[in-house]
């Protein structure tokens, strides 16, 4: 296994190609595998040959800030009467069609969109609503609009919208807030898992003064599933101290005041949430603080950090590269982008893939509960482990059967490490198929196969049985020598993607 980064001691100085420190396949897809969810064989040679990644990470994040929200279906805004209606209609259960329409839809977003829904994602597992709790598809999927509007944009509007969003008032309670009976539930998520992190920088009585201000936001004009707006009977109309201010203190002053108040704090646990997340569960402070003072200086804006942090020499250092564990997401949907095959029609893989998650212990917009799922070797057991072998192997079965020719057509042309080191091409031959082997391992796993032993067997899986043993030696002269125009080498390809499903280092990135 690869270790993790707490010997990355490169700084945030922007990253230039050198001769000792090239751009490479790795560091392409180790980029698109953080910041999205992989890279095509074509995005690849293309970043590969251009040799430019500072202008690469701003292509990629300007084309997502261009972005727009997913459009709204037919029933984004409904109410629970009107899929009552359609459900005593269809005789159906609507709501569970709905809410697996919702997260299909961000799955499809996440295969056309990599880095403005890699960030929806994030955010999901930051600002966390449970949809089993609300219940409602609308709702559903008004919280994923406001990801996806906010994923890159300001930090403080997102934590301004989020928490008088109806789904959120109703997860943690806010539309049970009134003056009366103070609801705290969300005043403590706020902090403690939203801006500040657990016991930082406030206090019980900061989150008792903190629910009576943000009291109100509780009328629904009787309507289950609509609007929820502020009601100014509700509200707690008294003096309130929060971090030390005193007023008769509302939503937005309660805003105003934490991000006044608690500027540094809070920069501070969102970047390192960033860089555990995009970089390695083991945080570097120092980064983090300059991540941190980037972000106050920008008044919040997200981008600005994730321009700096994706550049850096400090993101793209070796140590960065390979220690964090895949999720179900990043399995199987940076995979299905990265191999880029066709998969048999009738096959409706998109919900293939949501069902695959949710197996694996990652339902979209359902985190476990509201601290969110906990990630790295919690992903990883040994049901999960056949579950997430079993999930690749299917993607591969579905390609093969539907055009078996894909898998050769996918190595030619692979490149091989570096732009100087070329591509994969039928000039290759005989014993040169170590040279193929490794150019297909280092692809797929972030850092190749280092142990000679592990990369020998490899070697000996892709060989198999279909070509005697004298195919690959030196001096082998046609017919009896091993080329890719050979009709087995779709079925060679194909063993080895089994095989890779099972090494520990495809499930890193």
């Amino acid at each position: 296994m690869i270790s993790d980064t707490s010997c990355n001691l490169a700084s945030l100085d922007v990253y230039t190609p050198t001769t000792e420190n090239p751009w490479s396949v790795s560091k392409i897809n180790h980029l698109y595998r953080r910041i999205a969810f992989g890279a095509t064989k074509a995005e690849v040679i293309d970043a590969l040959n251009q040799n430019n990644p500072s202008a690469l990470v701003d292509s990629l994040i300007d084309q997502a800030i261009s972005l727009v929200p997913t459009e709204a279906p037919i029933w984004a805004f409904w109410d629970r009467d009107q899929f009552d209606a359609v459900q005593m209609a269809n005789e159906e259960n609507t709501l569970n069609f709905y809410r697996r329409e919702g997260k299909k839809q961000m799955i499809t977003d996440f295969l056309q969109n990599g880095v403005r829904d890699r960030l929806t994602l994030f955010w999901s597992n930051h600002f966390v609503t449970e949809d089993l709790v609300y219940r409602s598809p609308a709702y559903q999927y008004q919280y994923y609009n406001l990801l996806q509007l906010h994923a890159l944009g300001n930090f403080r509007q997102f934590v301004y919208d989020i928490g008088i969003s109806p789904p959120m008032l109703v997860y943690l309670n806010g539309d049970e807030n009134t003056k009366d009976r103070p609801n705290e539930n969300y005043a403590r998520e706020l902090y403690e898992l939203f801006t500040l992190g657990v016991d930082n920088g406030y206090d019980e009585n900061d989150i008792i003064e903190t629910a009576k201000a943000i009291t109100g936001w509780v009328d629904t004009n009787d309507i289950t599933w609509g609007p929820i707006i502020f009601n100014p009977a509700q509200f707690s109309n008294e003096t309130k101290t929060i971090f030390g201010q005193t007023g008769n203190w509302g939503y937005d002053e309660v805003i105003d005041i934490l991000f006044t108040q608690r500027q540094t704090l809070m920069a501070n646990f969102i970047c390192g949430k960033l860089y555990t997340y995009f970089v390695s569960p083991s945080c570097n402070e120092a980064i983090v603080a300059q991540m941190a003072q980037t972000f106050i200086d920008n008044n919040f804006e997200i981008v600005p950090v994730l321009r700096q942090l994706f550049k850096s020499e400090h993101f793209f250092d070796q140590e960065a590269i390979g220690p964090v564990i895949k999720s179900p997401a990043d399995l199987i949907i940076s995979f299905f982008n990265e191999i880029q095959f066709t998969t048999l029609p009738d096959i409706d893989h998109i919900d293939f893939f949501r069902n695959m998650m949710r197996i694996l212990e990652q339902d979209l917009l359902n985190p476990i509960d509201v601290e969110g799922w906990q990630g790295d070797e919690n992903w990883i057991s040994p049901d999960l482990l056949l579950g997430r072998w079993d999930g690749i192997r299917f993607i591969v079965n579905i390609a093969w059967q539907q055009d078996q020719s894909q898998f050769r057509d996918f190595i030619l042309g692979l490149p091989i490490g570096t732009s100087a080191d070329g591509f994969i091409d039928n000039s290759l031959q005989g014993e040169q198929v170590e040279v193929v082997v490794k150019a297909i391992l280092d692809y797929f796993l972030p850092r190749g196969l280092q142990d000679q032993t592990l990369f020998n067997e490899a070697l000996g899986i892709f060989k198999g049985d279909i070509y005697p043993d004298n195919y690959y030696e030196p001096g082998a002269t046609a017919p009896n020598l091993w080329t890719l125009d050979l009709d087995g080498v779709p079925n060679q390809f194909f063993s080895l993607l089994f095989h890779i499903a099972e090494v520990p280092e495809f499930h890193l990135k």
